[in-house]
């Protein structure tokens, strides 16, 4: 009787007995610790036999068994055939079904086996494919994905068919759900914000905005600023700004600068002489302010834009302004105050964002915050708008393609190489479990294929001599 394949149990401890379909293996106990092997190295976990491969394998020895069994009564029908043939001449036709039966199983038989394992342990080549060629399966198969799954045409056409911009915009409509995801987001920015140390932070403003601020000439930076601030005029506004100040300022102080000519005059001065001082200075400087706030043209506007434009042209190109802007630069970035303002504003920021998450896990059914009336109010904007829902389908599928396509290489490779780190022997095994049962079906279909062939191959042969 030709033995069956028997697929390793893991299940079975050492040291018992275990039989799949008609093959008996006894396990011995190990006999000494120190002459046992080494622990097998643990199992991936894409290999590892889980409930589901049990019931698998359960149904695959099933089926193994229904394959040999069908192939042992073609052997006992074959047997008994050929003993009765002279007596009952019809047996004839059960023979031809029996000997070509036996023939189409065990041709499938060792098809089947030989993509698993060795048939009968004999090393025949171009059998064990799978343990084999396990490395070159792994490429092939990542080189599959990425040819056939990883493409954008692909992708973008599930993508589109998913709708994902509208279920997302459904999903943040409902109120519940907008605070929920305002929660998390929240929770989240706080988990981080809380998780990083203050001194990390500390330095990672130093590295990021305080060092490159030392390298960065500040002088070019301030002369791009005034030119836009230039730019049509708007200097000049500021100037208008500066006049209704001053003649307020003239306005409400006019005791101070009295007392002030009071203080600066001399003695022998009379007092008539000091108010009608203050009278034409106030009044003066009023009318001044006055004069050059109604005309665009007063000369003293001109004098400033003269002013303002030559002050631009220095910190362009003055290596005395320049140096000095640099210098003025260093010396506020090295001021204690301002490591100080740094850390005071994550601070402040850090315990906001704490109060935040806290209040939002904490108000289960109060007013909603911020985040989720943007939430909410986006989801609702959404569904109102087709184009807008259309927008966020076209920017997902983008930036998913992207992704995908960056990544395409190193999809395949993962898979390639994550498939030749594997044992070829669980391997193989595993890959049996999946497909093992339906290839029994070959077994199970050749024995009765090549039955029916010998049916006719003996029929022709009988017409071909002559023989009713």
């Amino acid at each position: 009787m030709l033995p069956t394949d028997r697929l390793p149990d893991s299940s079975i401890p050492p040291g018992s007995s275990s039989t799949t379909d008609d093959v008996s293996v006894e396990t011995p106990a190990p006999s000494d610790a120190a002459t046992s092997p080494a622990p097998p190295r643990a199992l991936p976990p894409a290999l590892q036999l889980t409930a589901d491969d049990e019931t698998k394998r359960q149904r695959l020895v099933a089926m193994k068994r229904v394959a040999t069994g069908l192939l042992v009564v073609s052997a006992a029908l074959f047997v008994v055939s050929r003993a009765f043939e002279t007596r009952y001449p019809w047996l004839a036709w059960v023979r031809a079904f029996a000997e070509a039966a036996m023939v189409g199983g065990i041709a499938d038989w060792f098809a089947v086996t030989a993509l698993f394992r060795h048939p009968l342990g004999l090393p025949i080549p171009h059998t064990a494919i799978v343990p084999a060629r396990k490395d070159r399966i792994g490429k092939a198969l990542g080189n599959f994905v990425q040819r056939n799954f990883l493409q954008r045409e692909v992708l973008a056409e599930k993508l589109a068919a998913m709708r994902l911009g509208e279920r997302a915009a459904r999903w943040l409509a409902e109120p519940q759900n907008a605070r929920r995801m305002a929660r998390h987001v929240a929770g989240g920015v706080a988990g981080a914000v809380n998780v990083l140390r203050d001194d990390d932070v500390q330095q990672v403003v130093d590295r990021a905005v305080v060092s490159r601020l030392r390298t960065m000439q500040v002088a070019p930076l301030l002369a791009r600023g005034f030119g836009l601030l230039t730019e049509g005029g708007r200097h000049q506004t500021l100037l208008d700004d500066a006049l209704r100040l001053a003649a307020r300022f003239v306005a409400e102080n006019e005791e101070l600068i009295r007392d002030r000519i009071k203080q600066e005059s001399p003695w022998w001065v009379p007092g008539l002489v000091e108010n009608r001082l203050h009278e034409r200075i106030v009044s003066g400087v009023e009318k001044t302010l006055a004069a050059v706030a109604a005309d665009p043209h007063h000369p003293l506007r001109a004098r400033y834009d003269d002013a303002v434009q030559r002050f631009v042209e220095s910190l362009r190109s003055s290596p005395d302004v320049i140096a000095r802007a640099e210098t003025i630069k260093l010396e506020l970035l090295e001021h204690p105050s301002v490591g100080d303002f740094s850390r005071e504003v994550w601070t402040d920021l850090k315990g906001r964002i704490t109060r935040y998450a806290e209040r939002l896990g904490r108000d289960e059914d109060g007013e909603p915050e911020a985040i989720e009336r943007w939430l909410n109010g986006l989801g609702q904007t959404m569904l109102a708008d087709a184009a807008l829902t259309a927008k966020v389908d076209l920017w997902v599928t983008e930036i998913v393609s992207y992704a995908v396509e960056q990544a395409r290489d190193e999809v395949s490779l993962l898979i390639a190489n994550t498939v030749a780190q594997w044992d070829a022997d669980a391997t193989s095994r595993k890959i049996e479990l999946q497909i093992g049962r339906d290839l029994q079906f070959i077994r199970v279909n050749g024995t009765l294929v090549g039955g029916l062939v010998g049916v006719l191959l003996h029929a022709i042969t009988l017409a071909l001599r002559g023989t009713p």
